[in-house]
Parts: C-alpha cells; sequence; structure tokens
C-alpha cells in the first residue's frame, strides 16, 4: 500500500452455521480474497438476528438446518427487517422443490455444499452484484421442476410458504410449542397450520403428519457431517 493511502474497505460477509468446523474453513476461504472479509457470524436465528443490528454485513451466508430454527425463518425475518442486506444459502440439501421454496423465502442464491470453493465466491461476488445466483447442477433440476409443476407432480406445491416452514419444523422433530416460538404465533395458530397441512397432504391424523415431515427431512439429516 502507497504511504498515506487509505486501505479499500472490505465488503462484510456474516455466516449463519452452526458446524464450527464447516464454518471456519468458510471464513478462511472469504478472508484470502482481497476484497472479502468475515464480518461476524452466529450458530442460531436468535444469535444472528442479535448481532446484525451492529454488524450490518453487505450479504449474509445462511445455512438451512440451524440449532434453534430453521433458515426460513431468518431469511423471512432478514428481508423485513434488513432489506438491504442479501441472502446467499448454502446448504446440503440440493431438493428442486426445496430450493424454490428458499427463493421464494427471499433469498438471492442458492449453493450446495458439495461445490466447489471457486463456486461460492462466485456466488458471493453475484449476489453482491444484484443477481440470483444457481450453481451449475441446481439450475438444470429447478428448471425441470419448474416445467414439471403445471402437471400437479408434487402435492407440497399446495402449501404456503409458513405452512411449508411449520413441516420443515416438524420433521426436525419441533413440538407445537417450539414452532409457536419460533414463528412468534400462539400454539392454537401452530394447531391451525397443521390441520391445513394435514388436509393439503390427504393425511389423515398427526401421526400421519409427523411421519410424513420426517420422512420429507430424512435426505438432509443423513447429509449432514
Amino acid at each position: 500500500m502507497v504511504k498515506g493511502t487509505t486501505p479499500l474497505k472490505k465488503t462484510g460477509v456474516f455466516i449463519v452455521e452452526d458446524h464450527p468446523i464447516f464454518r471456519d474453513g468458510l471464513s478462511q476461504l472469504i478472508n484470502t480474497e482481497d476484497d472479502l472479509e468475515v464480518c461476524g457470524h452466529a450458530e442460531s436465528v436468535h444469535e444472528a438476528l442479535s448481532q446484525l443490528s451492529q454488524d450490518r454485513p453487505d450479504i449474509m451466508i445462511v445455512d438451512i438446518m440451524l440449532k434453534d430454527s430453521s433458515g426460513f425463518d431468518l431469511i423471512g425475518r432478514v428481508n423485513k427487517k434488513y432489506r438491504n442486506i442479501p441472502v446467499l444459502v448454502l446448504s446440503m440439501y440440493d431438493d428442486p422443490l426445496f430450493v424454490e421454496r428458499i427463493l421464494k423465502a427471499g433469498a438471492r442464491g442458492y449453493v450446495a455444499k458439495r461445490e466447489t470453493t471457486d463456486r461460492v465466491i462466485e456466488a458471493i461476488r453475484h449476489v453482491l452484484k444484484g443477481g440470483t445466483y444457481l450453481s451449475g447442477s441446481l439450475i438444470e433440476n429447478v428448471l425441470y421442476r419448474c416445467i414439471q409443476s403445471g402437471r400437479g407432480d408434487s402435492a407440497l406445491e399446495g402449501l404456503t410458504e409458513r405452512e411449508f416452514q411449520v413441516l420443515n419444523l416438524i420433521g426436525r422433530g419441533f413440538d407445537n410449542k417450539a414452532i409457536a416460538e419460533v414463528m412468534e404465533v400462539n400454539s392454537r395458530t401452530v394447531s391451525s397450520y397443521r390441520e391445513r397441512i394435514k388436509n393439503k397432504l390427504m393425511l389423515k391424523n398427526s401421526a400421519e403428519l409427523n411421519m410424513f415431515a420426517i420422512k420429507s427431512m430424512e435426505g438432509e439429516r443423513t447429509k449432514q457431517p
């Protein structure tokens, strides 16, 4: 750096990831870039929201599976309160319907964790420029699902974003009280969501709903390190 000049301000990246090894590796990757730096990190939705008011990063990288909640919840809250902070999702889960839901929830990009490190940096830069990013392997699958969607190939398509979030949390073992706390509603509202989900998915009772939700999350749990 030339003497007397002011160093360029780096772009701040905030990471929300509850696996320390992966989080540390991602931080090291980002910090090797001349124009990027990790300005903060969190393991949970609550921790992330409490830090955002102080850190105010330029972009957030969020995993969907978190300790206290779902990345769905965090994306919605960030878009509501910090609309100028784009969210890039980095997850093991790559089901096309799941990816589509994430984008509808307000994420500006989605990268599968199995992608190369270059893809992650590429995604960060693309989103920072105002674009929407999907890693190569996901683009084809999501486009194919969009083409197929008009044929009614998935009962899950009829769920609203909030209903889909409830199903996601049920699959992770959250009871009505815990779901109510995460979504900031009362237990009666959660019960109403459960009834609507059962009706839309043509499930007979709560046991079938729980089984369906757990099965829908099996892919995510088996892929987690």
